[in-house]
């Protein structure tokens, strides 16, 4: 009897064993797939406009480049000028690997914002680029013009103004354009880092508010030293 009882128990044991076995296996064969963002997602939108801001911080940082000496001014915009071309590069990356236009028809930029509820989160300094950036959030759109799709781009007189200024006049106007630029991109960046849902991508916005923001107080203090100051 006493056998017995120990070859059932033994035979409970290895059907519990196998249930258990097979309801793992359901488990991971019901696990969803990662999901691929849909065009109108924060996390496409978010690769969209950002490559696009970021082009013209690249622009800008190679424009001063050639129109100044100063080893300061050209370190920082070489920095800038990388560290931007490398995450424009991620960003179109991601739409390819999605499968996604890099430019979605019908859809004004930072419209993902608003789809997600955005409500323009104040920017530390941007005084009056906060309404403009909460105005693109809310959906009620920023007014493109003259070359400046969203909050923060130069407009292409401003960028004409840059190519013909040389030495502190160029320093001065780069380190304001970029100024604004950066608020315009932060605002942007944290609404990703809230919005969007692909992790790595939620990371690397949040590195770019972290790091434009250390910049913007890098910048105020170059003006500073240059007897100038932003422009808001």
């Amino acid at each position: 009897m006493a056998g017995s009882v120990v070859g059932l128990a033994l035979l409970f044991a290895g059907v519990a064993t196998v249930a258990s076995a097979r309801d793992d296996g359901a488990d991971q064969v019901a696990a969803p797939a990662p999901r691929t963002p849909a065009v109108d997602s924060a996390d496409a939108g978010f690769a969209r406009d950002m490559a696009v801001h970021h082009q013209q911080a690249v622009e800008m940082s190679f424009i001063v480049r050639d129109r100044t000496h100063d080893e300061e001014v050209r370190r920082l915009a070489y920095d800038i000028a990388n560290t931007q071309a490398n995450q424009r590069g991620m960003l179109l990356g991601w739409l390819d690997l999605w499968e996604l236009p890099k430019a979605a028809a019908g859809q004004e930029p930072m419209a993902w914002m608003a789809a997600g509820g955005h409500e323009g989160q104040p920017t530390h300094g941007m005084d009056g680029m906060d309404g403009m950036a909460g105005m693109a959030g809310k959906g009620t759109g920023y007014r493109a013009h003259d070359g400046s799709l969203m909050p923060g781009m130069a407009t292409r007189t401003e960028l004409d103004r840059l190519r013909r200024a040389s030495g502190r006049n160029a320093e001065v106007l780069y380190l304001q354009l970029m100024t604004d630029h950066h608020k315009g991109g932060i605002d942007m960046a944290r609404g990703c880092a809230r919005l969007c849902t692909v992790k790595v991508e939620k990371r690397l916005a949040q590195g770019m508010a972290d790091a434009q923001q250390s910049e913007l107080d890098t910048m105020a203090r170059m003006l500073a030293a240059r007897g100038a100051g932003p422009r808001s």
